[in-house]
């Protein structure tokens, strides 16, 4: 089905692996970034047009580049305070991005088949790209909204809430699964601890417990849909709705805006806002998560489809020393959900090939279909 037709100065970031839920590859994430920097582009000079970082030293720049037409700054920086600059260096890129993607999940985060099959390098540029997509959305001088559509988990989760105006119906789902195989969502987390209160997000990332958009209607655009009313066309009232409001906006002003609002959401801390220094930091715990026996037990385990055996709990030594042969074979109570595997982040490089996480038959558990005790 194709997408709705867009207003002028309206573009597309198109997400576009809808056979394998919108995993999140390295082909997908490099088309996404092509689109991105297509997008915010300045024109005459061909380099990338993004906020400076969200750092209230970056003011003075900004009020230099203001003050003297012939200064350094006013070449880096003359694009974002002058509204002339802004429309000669954009002249025919949009004003506000929409990242839509296809098919029933919005995303389902990495693709475990192709982090099995990565070497160590390999691996680092997976992470590291994916970082640098998340970190141009952030960056955006124009905004970012988001339709969010049945579900996004792990990677998929932070792509969302990376946007500015994520929007999505009451019963969208969100999860960070990536605990249930040994793996915490801590990259994804960076993005979800900037929307949700700090308690929730990592209420999130410890129980890897599902939640629908109307339990956090602060954090996310909840969509009202009237009785009678399909949830669908209503979701697209809102999305145009929104593009509407923000193209009539001045979108230099706008892009000032933003980088003041969430420059100063961070005085008193370092780092300002944080958000590229957080991404680094958690890459690099990711690394923590990815070397330990846990982590390659919990892979291990999703791509034989049977229950990880912890060894950091003593359950590995208990099942070796102690085995009821002839105890009747039990079905895993919980088994680990296909969009657990895709939120993997880590050098997989030991578990050996395996199912992609598209291409694996799901249980009835999975967030997909939650049980009565996995609602939230």
């Amino acid at each position: 089905m194709p997408f709705p037709k867009l207003p002028p100065r309206v573009a597309y970031i198109r997400l576009s692996n809808p056979t394998k839920r919108n995993a999140l590859s390295i082909p997908v994430l490099k088309d996404l970034k092509s689109q991105l920097d297509s997008a915010l582009t300045l024109r005459p000079t061909r380099r990338m047009g993004l906020l400076p970082k969200f750092t209230p030293n970056a003011l003075e720049e900004l009020e230099e580049a203001l003050q003297d037409p012939t200064s350094k700054q006013w070449k880096r920086w003359g694009w974002l305070v002058s509204a002339s600059e802004w429309k000669k260096q954009r002249v025919g890129a949009p004003d506000v991005l929409v990242l839509r993607s296809e098919g029933p999940v919005f995303s389902s985060g990495h693709d475990l088949k192709e982090l099995s099959k990565m070497s160590r390098d390999d691996v680092k540029t997976l992470f590291n790209l994916c970082s640098d997509v998340m970190m141009t959305i952030r960056r955006s001088p124009v905004p970012v909204v988001c339709p969010i559509q049945g579900l996004a988990t792990a990677a998929g989760f932070q792509l969302a809430m990376s946007t500015d105006f994520p929007i999505a119906l009451p019963d969208t789902q969100f999860s960070l699964p990536g605990a249930k195989i040994g793996l915490p969502c801590t990259s994804p987390s960076t993005a979800i601890s900037r929307r949700f209160p700090a308690a929730a997000t990592y209420r999130l990332l410890a129980t890897a417990e599902p939640i629908k958009a109307s339990d956090y209607p602060d954090a996310v655009d909840v969509v009202k849909v009237s009785r009678g009313e399909d949830p669908e066309e209503a979701l697209e009232k809102r999305v145009a709705a929104v593009i509407e409001r923000l193209a009539s906006m001045s979108p230099q002003q706008q892009a000032v805006g933003k980088w003041a609002y969430w420059s100063q959401f961070g005085f008193g801390k370092t780092y300002g806002d944080g958000y590229d220094q957080a991404t680094q930091f958690a890459a690099r715990v990711m690394a923590l998560h990815a070397k330990s026996e846990d982590a390659k037990e919990g892979i291990a385990a999703f791509l034989e489809k049977r229950e990880a055996v912890w060894i950091s709990n003593g359950e590995h030594e208990a099942k070796e020393t102690a085995v009821d042969v002839d105890a009747p074979a039990t079905e895993v109570a919980d088994p680990v959900t296909e969009d657990a595997a895709s939120s993997t982040e880590a050098d997989a490089t030991a578990t050996g090939a395996g199912e992609s996480t598209a291409e694996i038959e799901t249980p009835d558990t999975d967030i997909d279909h939650p049980t009565t005790a996995d609602r939230s």
